[in-house]
């Protein structure tokens, strides 16, 4: 009996070994992330509830590469000698298929409900998408929906870690929209945080692409943290085009750009 219960000792002591050597490990790599010394494989999962316009699907997947290009031109703003930082991959859709669990509120056993619940997701996609976690940086699972009556798109995020979401009612007009919103997510999983008030307004100056503008208003780019192009005190326009995006001073701080 007492051999029974050394071996049941030593076995989880050597299951916790593992798990902790896989968590140091995971670590140590999300962090090298943003070392940029080498371009990150980020892949972008589509999941199509079966409504969605197949020509707008087919302009998101080409314009991810504006996407990829975009950001290259802002990092190099900060640090033009790093490599490209992004290269993107459009796998899927996945037709049929539920959208991502919601957040929960915010508390310990909450976070570890949603991410338990986030990972069976991931799994069933990639799965079904023929996706190999292992082989990508960051994944952004984008779901996506009829948007001829309606154009909302939200995400969410793991901080500084691997996975992000995104939910959107998708058409031919919303596609620049929807890249900007799942390169917010692809931030956050680096490090970035919101630059936007509880109100969801622009912060200033961390909010805005050119906090030293004259005169400050209207900005002539959508800082990617905020959101939004801030067009005036408390007035702001959604993004149209990836031509709008910039990265602020702060944001490329935190993801280490500068």
């Amino acid at each position: 009996v007492k051999n029974r219960k050394r071996l049941r000792v030593v076995a989880l002591l050597v299951v916790l070994a593992c798990v902790s050597l896989y968590a140091i490990s995971d670590y140590r790599s999300r962090i090298a992330r943003n070392n940029w010394d080498h371009t990150l494989e980020i892949a972008i999962v589509l999941v199509d509830d079966g409504t969605v316009d197949r020509v707008a699907v087919e302009m998101l997947r080409q314009r991810s590469q504006g996407l990829a290009d975009r950001l290259t031109l802002e990092a190099h703003r900060y640090a033009p000698d790093i490599p490209a930082p992004f290269h993107f991959t459009v796998k899927g859709p996945v037709l049929g298929a539920k959208a991502p669990p919601p957040p929960l509120a915010p508390g310990f056993f909450s976070n570890m409900q949603y991410a338990w619940n986030l990972r069976r997701y991931t799994g069933a996609i990639d799965a079904l998408a023929v996706v190999d976690a292992d082989v990508y940086d960051s994944r952004i699972y984008v779901s996506l929906r009829n948007g001829s009556r309606g154009n909302s798109v939200e995400g969410a995020s793991q901080a500084n870690g691997r996975v992000g979401t995104v939910d959107v009612e998708l058409d031919r007009g919303m596609v620049d929209t929807t890249l900007f919103v799942i390169a917010h997510e692809l931030f956050h999983t680096l490090g970035a945080t919101d630059k936007y008030d509880d109100k969801g307004h622009c912060l200033v100056p961390d909010g805005l692409a050119e906090p030293d503008r004259a005169p400050l208003y209207p900005q002539a780019f959508a800082e990617l943290m905020a959101r939004n192009r801030a067009i005036g005190l408390g007035e702001e326009s959604v993004p149209a085009s990836l031509d709008e995006l910039a990265v602020g001073l702060k944001t490329a701080q935190e993801v280490r750009w500068r």
